[in-house]
C-alpha cells in the first residue's frame, strides 16, 4: 500500500495567510485572510511529515498547555497545510449539495443525524451571508476564486466551497480532530507496550476504542500525464490525513513511536527506537528520568491579551 500511494498524487489547497477570528456566536474560527492567495499542492508528497505534525499538535492538549498555546500550534499546522476540510468529510456523501438534506453519520461534532443543506453550510460561512441561489450563481460571492473553481469543475461543488476563501472551520473542531488521532496513537503505544501488564478487560477496552474510528475509502481515476498516474480523490484533507496516519501506525519498517525523552511524535528508523534523535537521548541519560518537561510558556497563560482579542 505504501508502494502504492509513493507513486501516485492527490491535491488540496492551502493559503499564503491565516488567521482567528471570533464570529457573532462566540465561536473562534480558523479562515484565509482577505489578502491571502490560494495554492495546490500535493499532500501525498508530504504524508509523513502531516501526519506526524498533526499527532504533536494533537498531543499539545494532552500536556496541559493553556488554550492560547493550542491555538498557535493549530494556526501554524493549517497554514502548512491548509484547513481539514471538515464540511464534506461529516456527511455520508461530498455531493450533498444537490440535496435538501444532509445526513450525518455518527461525530463528535454535530449530533443530528440530518441537517437542511443550507443551514449546515451557513454553519462553515459564518462571516456573511454566502449566496446559495442555484448551481450556476454558486459563487457569485467569490468571483477571483473563478481559476481556482475552473481547475476542480469536476469535482463536487461543496468540496470547491472548502476552496474559497469565505470558507472557516471552528478551532474547536480541529483540535478535537487532532486529538482524536493523537489518541489513536496513544492506543496503540499501550496495547503493545503494556500488553503483558495489562488485563484482558483493559485490552478489550483498547482494541473496542480503535474500532470506533473507521476511516471511509476515497475514490480514484487515472490521469495521462508522463505516463498514466494514479489520482487519489480524498474529499477533504480530513480524509487524507486518516488514511496516511493508519498506513503509518501499520508500517513496521518505520513505526510511528512516542520519544521517551520529549515525548514527541516521530517515525522510528527501526523497530526498537524509542528517542527521537541522539541529543534527546543523550540528554535523557544525563539529566536522568525525572527530569521536568518544558511547561507552557505564555506570560499570562490563557488570560492573555491577545487570546482574548478573537483575531490574531
Amino acid at each position: 500500500m505504501n508502494g502504492i500511494f509513493l507513486q501516485s498524487r492527490s491535491s488540496w489547497v492551502r493559503y499564503s495567510k491565516y488567521e482567528i477570528t471570533t464570529g457573532k456566536d462566540g465561536v473562534r474560527y480558523i479562515r484565509p485572510r482577505k489578502d491571502s492567495t490560494p495554492e495546490i499542492y500535493d499532500p501525498i508528497a508530504v504524508s509523513t511529515e502531516m501526519v506526524l505534525d498533526a499527532l504533536n499538535v494533537g498531543m499539545v492538549p494532552m500536556g496541559g498547555s493553556c488554550p492560547y498555546i493550542t491555538e498557535r500550534k493549530i494556526l501554524a499546522f493549517v497554514q502548512k497545510y491548509g484547513l481539514l476540510g471538515i464540511m464534506t468529510a461529516l456527511p455520508t456523501t461530498a455531493d450533498f449539495f444537490k440535496y435538501d438534506t444532509v445526513y450525518l453519520p455518527k461525530n463528535r461534532f454535530i449530533r443530528d443525524e440530518a441537517v437542511e443543506t443550507t443551514e449546515y453550510i451557513q454553519s462553515f460561512f459564518p462571516f456573511g451571508k454566502f449566496n446559495f441561489n442555484g448551481r450556476n450563481r454558486l459563487y457569485a460571492n467569490a468571483p477571483d476564486m473563478q481559476e481556482l473553481i475552473d481547475t476542480f469543475k469536476d469535482d463536487p461543488i461543496p468540496m470547491n466551497m472548502c476552496r474559497l476563501r469565505q470558507y472557516a472551520e471552528p478551532v474547536d473542531w480541529i483540535a478535537a480532530q487532532l486529538k482524536d488521532w493523537a489518541f489513536n496513537l496513544l492506543n496503540t503505544e499501550f496495547y503493545y507496550k503494556d500488553y503483558d501488564s495489562t488485563d484482558e478487560e483493559t485490552r478489550l477496552m483498547l482494541q473496542k476504542s480503535m474500532r470506533a474510528f473507521r476511516g471511509i475509502a476515497p475514490s480514484y481515476h487515472i490521469e495521462l500525464l508522463d505516463k498514466p498516474t494514479l489520482f487519489w480523490d480524498f474529499h477533504s484533507l480530513f480524509h487524507a490525513i486518516e488514511m496516511m496516519l493508519y498506513l503509518l501506525i501499520t508500517d513496521d519498517a518505520k513505526p510511528l513511536r512516542i520519544c521517551k525523552g520529549c515525548d514527541k511524535v516521530f517515525a522510528a528508523p527501526r523497530s526498537n527506537a524509542v528517542f527521537c534523535s541522539a541529543r534527546c537521548k543523550n540528554r535523557y541519560y544525563l539529566c536522568g528520568e525525572q527530569e521536568q518537561k518544558p511547561k507552557c510558556t505564555c506570560p499570562a497563560q490563557h488570560e492573555c491579551s491577545q487570546f482574548n482579542k478573537g483575531d490574531n
